[in-house]
């Protein structure tokens, strides 16, 4: 049975769903074995330690680029219809928000999608601020921190279009080599490792470049065969998670749904599965060091910078790089820039005199 048949016999909305789900079941089995963490590495970088966090980040994002340049050249997918080259861009939500993430990421100790990732895995901790980070998402969408974030994505706004595309003024070929590079360095990095035992797991991190271009070749072949309008994306947690929070208090005032509706459900079974298999599950709360306010105010500051930049490490950062927005590369850029001053300040402040 072809995509069109599956279509017609269950519906676009049940197919896109179901297509999400299965992405997001690879996803999240992969990036639970491979232990994938922007913050992780950001503080591989911060403290020049050994490790291999930094390396499995670098080869996933390495295989995210070059599989979705590679759907590019083919002439298969058209990522100039996406939201992240199509529509409309704000450079100062970008920075803004990208440097307000990757602050509330070191302070809730993960990122959107690994918070989903360790929840899966029985951190109550992680859930409760991914809770917190949706409902700052949904409140910086359409609720009482909406007109802040679009007073600060108003100062300074780019029009949707070929320019916001990095590789319209390099040639695609730059895209091939930006991604080569960082797979090299990746490679180079987990050969370097001298604290982490050798682990085959690291290698999982292919997997999670894979499934962001998958995501992008799924949506792309069902906005070609369907007969209504598809939104051509791919991986993102952040208005997924606003998503299923109205879905979960209203469904008469949810969307209707899509891939990001089965996109975190799946996210969240591929952990699970993963963390039973391997006996990683376990229930985890606050250690008594540990400041409740600390990650709940992490969990703001990134729902509102997610809002404010397009989405989060993975929404933004990974997905939108792969095809070269220019906001998303900014927002990568600013997340890592946030993540590495807060991380060092946290330190100083904790360190003994």
């Amino acid at each position: 049975m072809n995509l069109t048949s599956l279509i017609e016999t269950f519906g676009d909305h049940a197919v896109l769903a179901t297509g999400g789900a299965l992405i997001g079941l690879i996803f999240g089995f992969f990036a639970q074995r491979s232990k994938f963490c922007a913050r992780a590495a950001v503080i591989e970088c911060c403290d020049a330690s050994g490790g291999s966090r930094l390396g499995v980040w670098l080869i996933g994002f390495s295989v995210t680029i070059l599989a979705v340049q590679g759907l590019v050249w083919a002439e298969f997918l058209k990522p100039e219809a996406s939201r992240h080259l199509g529509a409309p861009g704000s450079i100062s939500g970008a920075v803004v928000g990208g440097l307000m993430f990757g602050m509330g990421m070191i302070m809730t100790r993960g990122c959107a999608s690994r918070l989903l990732i360790l929840s899966a895995n029985g951190n109550l901790r992680a859930l409760l601020s991914g809770l917190v980070f949706a409902v700052t998402v949904q409140a910086s969408i359409s609720g009482l921190l909406a007109p802040a974030r679009q007073w600060v994505t108003g100062l300074w706004m780019v029009e949707g279009g070929p320019e916001r595309n990095l590789l319209h003024f390099t040639g695609a070929w730059m895209g091939l080599v930006v991604g080569l590079a960082l797979g090299l360095v990746g490679l180079w990095r987990l050969r370097a490792d001298t604290q982490d035992a050798p682990n085959t797991w690291n290698w999982a991190g292919v997997m999670v470049g894979v499934s962001i271009a998958l995501g992008w070749g799924f949506t792309q072949l069902m906005a070609g065969v369907s007969f209504e309008p598809v939104a051509v994306q791919s991986l993102s947690f952040s208005s997924p998670s606003a998503e299923w929070l109205m879905r979960t208090l209203s469904t008469a005032t949810a969307p209707s749904f899509g891939f990001d509706a089965g996109l975190l459900p799946g996210v969240f079974a591929g952990s699970l599965i993963a963390g039973v298999l391997f006996g990683e599950f376990k229930f985890e709360g606050f250690q008594t060091e540990n400041k409740l306010g600390h990650y709940l105010t992490g969990a703001i500051f990134m729902g509102f910078g997610a809002v404010m930049a397009g989405g989060c490490t993975v929404g933004s950062g990974m997905t939108g790089g792969a095809i070269f927005s220019n906001t998303a590369w900014l927002t990568l850029v600013s997340i890592i820039a946030g993540a590495g001053l807060t991380y060092k300040v946290l330190k100083s402040i904790n360190s003994p005199t």
